[in-house]
């Protein structure tokens, strides 16, 4: 038998096996709910080069390590497969084609051995690698390559007997694995599905460059048609079908899991545990062939799913669901681009209206909400009392301002009022015609629609927008992150279009154009100040910068802690996680404070009622926790 016919029947079992992938995993995505009519199309496979080189290499080139390796077995496979495709499959038989075959499976080969090195040969293995049938995958891998190289490399008279075989053999189980193994479930079900999911990912807006006239921008959360009865995924065939998919796409690396604040704080949450039991909710089955680490006080192999099964709790407990903050930092970490939060808020949804399941004080937060506009229930015409002496006017028809303030809820509160009395004070320094709602101000919503009550979202929404079309103003700025992204972001599906600025944003231009003289004095001379960046306005509107160039303009240097910037620490204030209040070994704010103790920091600088909140309540000694507002007012004095 020759050597030719021997790889020509291995390539086209490999064909055999690879259509047999796809159609086995297409299977079960298939049973997903469809997207919007004419949302997608093959054309959107002409899109997977670029996403794959540029925006799934932007997240994976973080870990060098990693990003070379990947482009060496990844790249060195794909080449290596195309090029026998080419010249045994059309039958060319090309020598200079297989020198290029020789030379991708080469680069495949030291790929592989560099994976192998990450798991067994390194001091410190990552915990958050999944163990198991990823821990054999570079050998299976390395395998291939060895073979096809071997068999490029060899003389054809020394391609026989016992040598052929092991050459066969070599080439047909890494084959098998890439193919019948993925089909299977096998960890490379996540190349297969991952270029898929580049193509027919639920948010193509993440792929679109910046527009400000998206309706619905990548971080904001769709909106479901409760009037076609959208009220969330309370079983696998719930999900749409491309998110099923996107879920087939998860490579077991752990990023989200070392990022997740509920996981650090030992709550039951870890996203990337809840993506493989949303995968085996799809095909059916248990958690006990899961081999990375396990929910954080939750055993494995007691939970199971099958598609038509409902997911909480046979296969997810609900204070998974409800231990996450909303905040991004698994979504942000994920080099295959996974929407972990879509996932865990659709779940929410039918927990919150279908179930009527919401613990802690979410029930009575969202009939607050529903009753008085207001999330603890007090009586929104005294939302702005705190600004009676500081000649603040409120808005009224007919009379154009070039700044609306919103403060939020958090106006209620006396400590939020401290950091709102500093912004009003710098507002009137720098002569600024601004206004505030007064009495006609209502919440956001933003709490409701993390908790699942989209109802009480929408509801909310369309009140607000209809009482801010009687103003006439430039822009709205807020202290609030949550505010300003439930405003600039998720308002624009319901026909709420605004110029939203954060305050900080805002106290930076008054400050660069003069109209500010703000320097810091002798109180802050000897005193560290850290910068902690929320969540809503980092990771959610990509402000970390503005807060940061404020504090240096007035002579403040900020001493940062090791996760900063768009991989802040969540201060644990996000998605109603203190209504809900899923206990765990530690509270997340007391990690933050932890990590701003580490670089010795005096000040927290904060610019979010909710991580000042937050932050304030860690207990025992710690640094001062002051807004930037309060920093540049006092700087003013």
């Amino acid at each position: 038998m020759s050597p030719v016919f021997v790889i020509t029947v291995l390539l086209w079992l490999s064909v055999a096996g690879l259509a047999f992938a796809l159609a086995r995993r297409a299977a079960y995505w298939r049973e997903g709910r469809a997207t919007a009519a004419g949302a997608y199309g093959w054309a959107s496979l002409l899109a997977i080069p670029k996403r794959y080189f540029v925006d799934l290499h932007h997240v994976v080139a973080r870990d060098p390590y990693i990003a070379k390796t990947h482009m060496a077995t990844a790249g060195g496979a794909i080449l290596a497969m195309a090029l026998v495709f080419v010249n045994y499959g059309l039958a060319i038989y090309s020598p200079w084609l297989d020198r290029l075959i020789f030379l991708a499976a080469l680069v495949m080969l030291i790929g592989a051995v560099f994976v192998w090195r990450r798991r067994h040969g390194a001091k410190a293995t990552p915990a958050r690698l999944s163990r198991g049938p990823w821990d054999h995958l570079p050998l299976l891998l390395g395998s291939f390559a060895l073979g096809l190289a071997l068999f490029i490399a060899l003389p054809a008279a020394a391609m026989s007997g016992a040598l052929a075989v092991i050459v066969a053999l070599l080439i047909g189980v890494g084959a098998f694995t890439m193919t019948f193994g993925a089909a299977r479930g096998g960890p490379m079900k996540h190349a297969l599905a991952g270029l898929l999911h580049l193509a027919f990912h639920p948010r193509q807006e993440r792929f679109a460059g910046h527009n400000d006239n998206d309706v619905v921008p990548p971080t904001a959360l769709k909106a479901p048609l409760l009037d076609a009865k959208e009220y969330g995924v309370g079983k696998p065939v719930e999900f749409r079908w491309n998110q099923l998919l996107s879920f087939d796409a998860c490579v077991q690396c752990g990023k989200c899991e070392a990022a997740c604040p509920a996981f650090a704080a030992g709550q039951p949450l870890n996203p990337k545990k809840l993506i493989q039991d949303l995968v085996t909710g799809m095909v059916g089955g248990t958690d006990a062939a899961y081999a990375g680490s396990p929910t954080p006080g939750i055993p494995l192999g007691q939970h199971g799913g099958a598609p038509g099964k409902p997911l909480v709790s046979s296969l997810i407990e609900a204070d998974t669901l409800w231990s996450c903050t909303t905040c991004r930092a698994c979504v942000q970490e994920c080099p295959m681009l996974i929407e972990h939060v879509d996932a865990i808020v659709d779940m929410r949804r039918n927990q919150t209206l279908v179930e009527g399941n919401v613990p802690g004080k979410g029930p009575v937060t969202l009939a607050n909400l529903r009753e008085t506009g207001s999330a603890n229930g007090y009586d929104i015409g005294a939302r702005y009392d705190w600004a009676v002496d500081l000649q603040v006017q409120v808005a009224q028809p007919g009379r154009a301002v070039d700044v609306l303030l919103i403060a939020g809820e958090g106006a209620f509160d006396m400590r939020y009022q401290r950091t709102l009395r500093a912004l009003v004070k710098v507002l009137n320094r720098a002569g600024i015609d601004y206004a505030v709602l007064g009495g006609v101000e209502t919440d956001t919503g933003d709490t409701a629609r993390r908790l699942g009550d989209e109802a009480t979202f929408q509801q909310l929404a369309h009140k607000l927008i209809d009482t801010l079309s009687r103003y006439a103003f430039r822009r709205i700025v807020t202290a609030d992150p949550h505010v300003l992204h439930s405003l600039r972001n998720e308002y624009r599906a319901l026909g709420g279009f605004y110029e939203v600025q954060h305050h900080t944003a805002l106290i930076g231009e008054l400050v660069a154009s003069g109209k500010l003289s703000v320097r810091a004095g002798a109180a802050f001379e000897d005193r560290k100040i850290t910068y902690h960046d929320p969540c809503y306005l980092g990771r959610y509107n990509g402000e970390t910068e503005a807060p940061r160039r404020l504090l240096k303009t007035i002579g403040i240097k900020v001493v940062e802690m090791e996760r900063n910037g768009m991989r802040g620490r969540c201060c644990g204030g996000g998605g109603g996680a203190p209504l809900t209040d899923i206990p765990g070994k530690k509270r997340i704010p007391d990690i933050r404070i932890d990590d701003a103790r580490a670089v010795g920091a005096d000040i927290v600088a904060v610019a979010c009622p909710n991580c000042t909140a937050m932050l304030e309540g860690v207990v025992g000694p710690r640094p001062e926790v002051l807004d930037v507002a309060e920093l540049v007012a006092a700087a003013l004095e």
